[in-house]
């Protein structure tokens, strides 16, 4: 019997209830105010949220608009084809995660079922290319090319191919006209990401899931515009996802026409002579090392001269871009990423860098003017040129005497640039330079537009290199602690020069400045750089930025944004310097100079030509051979990596382009119903109201035969060391 009095127990049980009664008012309490916040705060949202789940959006892309050329060629367009997808979230509601169905959809489409699951995986961080990088809720395309009796078989069959659907879709072809690739400067697309899609949410161009989106050049440039808006249809559903009644709906609208200044003719001549000109070189001996001539990379560009707009642009190693379309596999990603590849992704007119050699002394020479010597004054063209013990040779240590400096540039004089250079440095200070110190050469080569962007409307342009003290001075502080740490006293080249970066690698010396006079050392420039610098010698001076993009044309037609050539500044020098620069670029195509055995035949009064060879020297490497021209109407420059001699190499590329350009054979006849461009062309092609185009014809580009390339026999060759810069 216990011992606890009444009145305690049912203190105790008075507790309890208060406690309980606490409790329940407290979860009450909790109820309501969730209740409220659901119901009153937030209800309209959730409201709308929970109708939204019963509202089911159908997406028609939008048919991307056309690239074409100048003419209205087609560089880009769409074709229908049979697309048979994967809905990756139907896939993955099953029990095997969809291998069975992918494993029996190979067999139809007579893939691999690794080729195949391959196309559905997701990209991220761990799993290696191919995978689809687009949205996982979007149907997935395993093939762009599947045939009538495949498609037939997928759709009577469809309990053994749940979440798989066989379309005729509007996909990309790049139908390189005439040969004309065009790879590099027209880009390649693939599918929006989720990342994409959040990052373009709150601007005037959302993506939606089923975009494709271009990734690099023309695609990428103007993509919004080409993107154009797909249609958007919503339908209101029951539970059963059956049809209610369609709630609204966005008419789509075609991408816009992007029409470019590049001609197809012109674009296929290049890059067939570009690709000509490597294969020759390659049965060619590099004298100094005696091997073969790797030429392993090129680039050209072919330009207007007096706008800037870029009439043909090819880079080897080249690719075909519907590689792209519709997912890439893993064998043609390989071959376009690995070393072996040497990387044909990379549009090497803009993004290719390396020592310019003698097509820089059209700077030096204005450097010169500007810091005080006239142009023409004499000035020794010796064998080389000594300076603190060391020997800076002419090529094939071949003098001139005195000479000007148009001479200079005719014969490629290294020593009369050499000693230029270093008389400069001189008078700037040398190691303890001046605090107004001019730095004439280096401040020209970036008024030239050098060691800048152009501004060329392709994406990822590279800068290039103008190594000057500034420059000089933030690569050191960055290479410091590695070359303190490689460097050795007495130790092997590497060790040895490694040592003396460190202790001395932020000062301008004078070899620095005397390789610097003939495009050597630490300077880089890209074929773009050079071609629009020469452009605006041929136009008197004004530095355009290089344009590929011309106009852009509505859906229907009637509505054409022209873009216009704009200028980002002017050369450092004046009119009179530019005449004479223009004059001493002529010599060099005449008799003794270094590029007259290429242009043997050339009209020079009727059509007048400019050039300037080049031969760089590259550590490691053969000699990167360079070729810069132009005439009254166009610019064309052109490089050879481990191609060997600027003229040599490039030469005759450059005068079949040119022979292509005016109708011209090699001995100077003109037949102007073969010309391709006897000006550069200013009207556009014409879009119908129905969005059809005006397409010209275009034909392959025939090549000159053997013998009517070869130059013609008149009176003997130009000395070797006027040929061979």
């Amino acid at each position: 019997m216990s011992n606890i009095p009444e009145t305690g127990r049912t203190s105790r049980v008075q507790i309890r209830l208060v406690i309980i009664q606490v409790l329940v008012v407290s979860f009450l309490a909790t109820l309501g105010g969730r209740l409220w916040y659901l119901q009153i705060r937030n209800g309209e949202e959730y409201y709308h949220e929970a109708k939204s789940n019963h509202v089911q959006r159908v997406v028609q892309p939008a048919v991307r608009g056309s690239i074409l050329d100048a003419r209205g060629v087609p560089l880009a367009d769409n074709e229908t084809r049979l697309v048979v997808s994967a809905s990756r979230t139907a896939l993955m509601k099953m029990k095997d995660k969809g291998r069975g169905v992918l494993t029996r959809l190979a067999d139809v489409l007579n893939m691999t079922p690794k080729d195949v699951m391959e196309k559905v995986r997701l990209c991220d961080s761990k799993t290696p290319k191919p995978c689809w990088n687009g949205s996982p809720y979007q149907p997935i395309p395993i093939t762009l090319e599947a045939t009538t009796q495949q498609a037939l078989q997928l759709r009577e069959r469809p309990e053994e191919f749940p979440g798989i659907t066989a379309e005729p879709t509007a996909v990309r072809r790049y139908s390189a006209p005439g040969g004309a690739r065009t790879a590099q400067v027209l880009g390649y697309l693939s599918p929006v990401t989720d990342e994409e899609i959040q990052k373009a949410k709150d601007t005037d161009s959302p993506h939606l899931r089923s975009d494709q989106v271009g990734r690099s050049g023309l695609e990428r440039t103007y993509d919004k515009q080409l993107r154009g808006k797909a249609e958007v249809t919503s339908y209101e559903v029951d539970n059963l996802g059956r049809v209610m009644h369609q709630t609204k709906s966005d008419p789509g609208v075609p991408g816009s026409t992007l029409v470019t200044s590049i001609d197809a003719r012109v674009q296929a001549v290049a890059e067939y002579e570009l690709q000509q000109a490597m294969k020759t070189v390659r049965h060619e001996t590099d004298n100094i090392t005696g091997r073969k001539y790797e030429a392993d990379s090129g680039a050209v560009v072919v330009m207007e001269a007096k706008t800037g707009r870029v009439v043909a642009m090819a880079s080897q190693p080249d690719y075909d871009p519907n590689a792209w379309v519709g997912g890439i596999s893993g064998k043609d990603y390989a071959s376009l990423t690995s070393k072996n590849s040497n990387y044909p992704l990379l549009n090497r007119a803009i993004q290719g860098q390396a020592p310019a050699g003698s097509i820089f002394k059209v700077v030096s020479a204005s450097a010169a003017v500007r810091a005080g010597y006239a142009f023409d004054d004499k000035y020794n063209c010796s064998a080389s040129y000594n300076m603190g013990g060391r020997s800076f040779a002419n090529f094939e240590s071949k003098g001139h005497g005195p000479i000007t400096l148009g001479e200079a540039l005719k014969f490629s004089c290294n020593t009369v640039f050499y000693a230029l250079g270093h008389k400069e440095w001189q008078r700037d200070g040398g190691l303890k330079p001046k605090k107004d110190a001019h730095d004439w050469f280096y401040r020209t080569a970036r008024e030239f537009g050098l060691g800048a962007e152009t501004g060329i409307d392709l994406p990822n342009e590279v800068t290039g290199r103008i190594p000057d003290r500034q420059w000089k001075k933030s690569f050191w502080k960055a290479n410091k602690d590695s070359w303190c740490k490689q460097g050795k006293k007495g130790g092997t080249y590497v060790e040895q020069i490694a040592y003396e970066s460190c202790l001395e690698g932020n000062q301008l010396k004078a070899f620095d400045s005397i390789n610097f006079a003939i495009g050597q050392g630490d300077v880089l420039v890209t074929p773009i750089q050079m071609a629009t610098a020469y452009a605006a010698i041929s136009n008197g001076g004004t530095l355009y930025d290089p344009i590929v993009g011309k106009a852009v044309i509505s859906p229907n037609g009637k509505h054409i944004d022209v873009i216009e050539p704009k200028p980002h500044g002017r050369l450092p020098i004046d009119a009179k310097t530019i005449g004479d620069l223009d004059r001493g670029l002529r010599m060099v195509v005449e008799p003794g100079g270094t590029a007259a055995w290429r242009f043997t035949g050339w009209p020079l009064d009727k059509i007048p030509m400019r050039a300037k060879t080049g031969t760089a020297q590259v550590y490691g490497k053969q000699t990167t051979s360079w070729l810069a021209t132009y005439t009254d109407d166009f610019t064309i420059v052109m490089t050879i990596s481990q191609g060997g001699t600027g003229s040599g190499a490039s030469g005759p590329a450059v005068r079949n382009i040119y022979n292509a350009i005016y109708g011209l054979d090699m001995e100077g006849n003109q037949d102007v119903t073969k010309a391709l461009l006897l000006r550069p062309e200013a009207k556009l092609p014409r879009i119908r109201p129905d969005g059809s185009i005006d397409s010209p014809e275009i034909k392959p580009y025939v090549p000159p035969s053997p013998e009517e390339a070869a130059p013609p026999l008149a009176g003997p060759p130009a000395p070797p060391v006027a040929r061979q810069d």
